[in-house]
């Protein structure tokens, strides 16, 4: 099958390239590498250090043999993205190229202006060149279970049956997003259905949980395929932020009481759940929505479990919970269905202490590269963002003093 993937130089575009090529897919990837340049504007980077696109295009040919094209643009750019489908003649597209943080669009107002324009815009460009050049192919698209919010009543996939005055029918699941970002989300999954109605296209909607994890099978081929790793506020997410942490010695910041649940999954399930979602399409004016998460913690569960798992690398952990700097609920209810991903086959691989404790062992490596100042919230829902600063974290400067770096590195990782 000929795959297309938007955003094919980032955290999940990357490794699906790669993994779908391993399989036997004609891959092509589209980038415009703005998430680079975004993490140099907020002086973040990868803790592990990453290849460009097109080194990362050579090795993958290199150690498999396969080639995977690759087209530099912007989707906010519709007749590249036009010229780009018409080119590669996709029978599925993969939609990760937007702006992925809620916190980025938080910052202030230039961000949060520029996610919805450049998400929104990027989207609509996607479905309008599907409707000239492939009216056939089957947009799978990454959407965030952060659109729904945490409503008092059940989640469902997507759809909800409703009962108003005497009559039933079935509409999209109320929204309650959760920031500029996932406003963003919202109106994607609208104009996902809307043409989908309309035009007769195939879409299909992930609404993703948390992903963690760095390392697939394609990966460990070279060391130089490696996808990032963020443990920053911006970019990064919980659990890696956690792990960083404890491989430093410093206290767990969870926000809050720690009680706020979110569905998680592993990288190696997101890749499985695209390649079930391009293997059995929609159909010709159909809209699926498929709830994409195997797990389901509170915040202070996950703080538990990279406590013991750090505990037995021998490292000392504590958990410090430090004020909220975003609006949500934390005391809520919280029952999201998962069960279409798992009728068409997939089989979750679920987070486990040995899994945390292999990230510590990749995060040892590269602990030198670790800022502390950009793992306390900095970024609030209803104050003006303040940049990072020097000793951010107690008895820390920005970058981690020389003794701390060499006791990370001791014997607990090698």
């Amino acid at each position: 099958m000929r795959v297309l993937v938007l955003g094919g130089d980032g955290y999940l575009g990357w490794p699906t390239a790669m993994y779908l090529s391993a399989r036997g897919h004609d891959v092509g990837v589209v980038d415009n590498f703005a998430k680079r340049l975004w993490e140099l504007e907020l002086d973040i980077e990868p803790l592990i250090p990453i290849c460009t696109l097109q080194e990362r295009l050579r090795v993958w040919h290199q150690v498999t043999g396969r080639r995977i094209s690759s087209f530099v643009g912007d989707l906010g750019d519709y007749e590249f993205v036009r010229t780009v489908v018409r080119e590669f003649c996709p029978q599925a597209i993969v939609h990760y190229g937007e702006q992925p943080s809620a916190p980025f669009s938080m910052m202030n107002q230039q961000r949060c202006v520029m996610t919805q324009v450049n998400n929104i815009s990027a989207t609509l460009n996607v479905l309008w060149a599907m409707r000239h050049e492939a009216p056939d192919a089957h947009l799978v698209k990454l959407g965030t279970m952060g659109e729904y919010g945490t409503p008092n009543i059940d989640i469902e996939e997507g759809f909800i049956e409703i009962e108003h005055k005497g009559r039933k029918d079935t509409l999209p699941y109320p929204k309650q997003p959760g920031s500029f970002y996932h406003l963003s989300k919202v109106q994607d999954s609208q104009n996902l259905y809307f043409t989908s109605r309309i035009w007769k296209l195939r879409a299909t909607d992930l609404n993703q949980g948390i992903v963690y994890g760095v390392a697939t099978d394609e990966s460990e081929f070279d060391p130089r395929l490696v996808t990032s790793f963020h443990y920053d506020e911006v970019f990064g997410t919980t659990l890696n932020r956690f792990c960083a942490q404890a491989v430093l010695g410093v206290p767990l910041t969870v926000y809050g009481r720690g009680t706020q649940r979110r569905g998680f999954l592993n990288i190696r399930d997101t890749l499985r759940c695209v390649e079930l979602s391009i293997l059995t399409p929609a159909e010709p004016g159909q809209y699926r929505v498929f709830n994409q998460f195997t797990q389901m913690f509170s915040i202070q569960q996950l703080a538990e479990t990279v406590k013991r798992s750090a505990q037995r690398k021998g490292l000392s952990v504590s958990i410090d919970h430090v004020p909220n700097p975003r609006v949500e609920s934390e005391e809520h209810y919280y029952n999201p269905r998962h069960q279409k991903l798992l009728d068409l086959g997939l089989k979750p691989q679920l987070l486990s202490e040995t899994l945390v404790t292999s990230i510590f062992d990749a995060l040892g490596r590269h602990v030198d590269r670790i800022k502390c100042a950009l793992m306390m919230p900095k970024i609030g829902w209803n104050s003006d963002y303040v940049a990072p600063t020097r000793g951010a974290l107690p008895g820390t400067d920005d970058r981690v003093p020389a003794l701390r770096i060499a006791q990370a590195i001791a014997s607990p990782f090698n």
